[in-house]
């Protein structure tokens, strides 16, 4: 064999395989991080406001909370139309690096528009790692699991973003800035392990490394990959199959709960610890209170992601949306502190489990050829309620109104989602058009 016929064979050899478990660990690593970068924000929020050479106003504020939702609405529609070519392990190591890099740079600005360019690059990375994740996840997990390992795998979510109002407690006399240095450093120590990670069986079939994705599918225990529908993205980046006769009503219904789900995260992500706070409770109260949604969150999306694999994401996307809406408008009458923090860790499974349940039910009912594209489209275009919500949370505490309307401005778009969800049929055909 020569050196470079050598060399050739070296670089198509496959990378040493890792365990199906590994691997979602990872995943899980991936989403921590995503967690703590979204959630950063709201719990920082007071902190930055007490700074006065910062200069932030609350309607600056709002329009940073909303702009990093303009980046992960184009991240997520650059992942839906490109995904397919380049692979979802790939994506992954690029959003990283970007939000790590969006991290870095809100950790030394010094005023607010180079902080919200920060923010920009940091969704810009959060827009392309969330449905490439939750695509990943799915296309690994051996059937009847989905649910549950999407579940288990978001509940890294949920702790990195439990971290941030926890974090943001402790360090009241501090700089607001470690927030943002402490979210920088475990994504330098992340970055080397995404090399290990395996293409998808789906994706080594389709672009002809077909030995790979059978070894890969045997290892982990999953449908032999020959079995898959060879698929092309369709025209229109990838939208022309989403539309095609038995799969458009599902699509559409699928972008109204990514629209209501992404509004309830962003907007109570931004505001949730403000809002607290004009309702008389004091700043260490509100962040703790924040922390116990989180905690509600971590909890409901494992024990709803396993429920979810028995009866149906469908119900539970429905339940959650209920259970949010409920929430609110029992906090909206001034709960006393215990039952606020009850209150709280139940809802927590409304406000943010309803959009990872979304997640989960869109991967379920999409099939295999539709299912990067699928989520990562919804998501894109449920990133517009991503946008709403921040500056519509502002828009709330600078009007005046009495207090309710905080939580009452974000049960209306929860109701809305149930009966979307509710709404949303079964995909009767899938087609790709060239």
């Amino acid at each position: 064999m020569t050196t470079s016929t050598a060399r050739a064979a070296a670089t198509r050899a496959p990378r040493p395989l890792l365990s199906s478990g590994r691997a979602l660990a990872i995943a899980t690593l991936i989403c921590t991080l995503e967690g703590f970068d979204l959630a950063v924000w709201g719990a920082s929020v007071p902190l930055i406001m007490k700074d006065p050479g910062f200069g932030l106003t609350l309607p600056a504020a709002g329009l940073i909370g909303a702009i990093i939702s303009v980046g992960m609405l184009i991240g997520a529609a650059v992942a839906g139309a490109i995904v397919q070519r380049v692979g979802q392990v790939r994506l992954i190591g690029v959003a990283v690096a970007l939000f790590t890099v969006g991290m870095l740079v809100c950790a030394v600005a010094g005023e607010p528009v180079l902080f919200g360019v920060g923010r920009l690059v940091v969704g810009l990375g959060l827009g392309v790692v969330l449905p490439t994740v939750n695509a990943y996840t799915a296309d690994i997990s051996k059937p009847g699991r989905i649910g549950r390992n999407i579940g288990l795998t978001m509940a890294g979510y949920g702790l990195g973003a439990l971290c941030a109002p926890l974090l943001a407690a402790l360090l009241q006399q501090q700089s607001y800035r470690w927030l943002y240095v402490i979210g920088v450093v475990p994504a330098l120590i992340l970055l080397p392990l995404l090399r290990r990670l395996p293409e998808s069986p789906a994706f080594l079939w389709r672009t002809g490394r077909r030995d790979e994705a059978r070894e890969l599918a045997t290892a982990f225990g999953l449908p032999d990959p020959s079995a898959q529908v060879e698929s092309h993205p369709g025209r229109w980046l990838g939208l022309g199959a989403l539309f095609a006769k038995g799969v458009a009503p599902a699509t559409v219904l699928f972008w109204i709960v990514s629209f209501c789900g992404l509004l309830l995260v962003f907007g109570i992500s931004a505001w949730l610890p403000t809002i607290l706070q004009a309702a008389q409770y004091a700043i260490g109260n509100a962040l703790f209170l924040t922390a116990a949604m989180w905690l509600g969150v971590i909890v409901g999306v494992i024990v709803g992601g396993r429920i979810a694999d028995i009866i149906g994401a469908k119900a539970m996307v429905v339940i959650a949306f209920l259970t949010g809406t409920l929430g609110l408008v029992l906090m909206a009458f001034a709960p006393p502190l215990w039952l606020m923090y009850v209150l709280m860790f139940i809802s927590g499974f409304g406000f943010i489990g309803s959009q990872i349940m979304s997640n989960a039910l869109m991967v379920t009912r999409y099939p295999t050829e539709l299912r990067a594209n699928g989520i990562a489209w919804a998501l894109s275009i449920g990133r517009i309620g991503a946008i709403v919500g921040p500056p519509l949370g502002a828009a709330v505490l600078a009007a005046q109104v009495p207090v309710e309307w905080n939580f009452y401005a974000f049960a209306i778009p929860a109701l809305v989602g149930a009966v979307a969800a509710l709404l949303v049929p079964r995909i009767t055909a899938s087609r790709s058009t060239r």
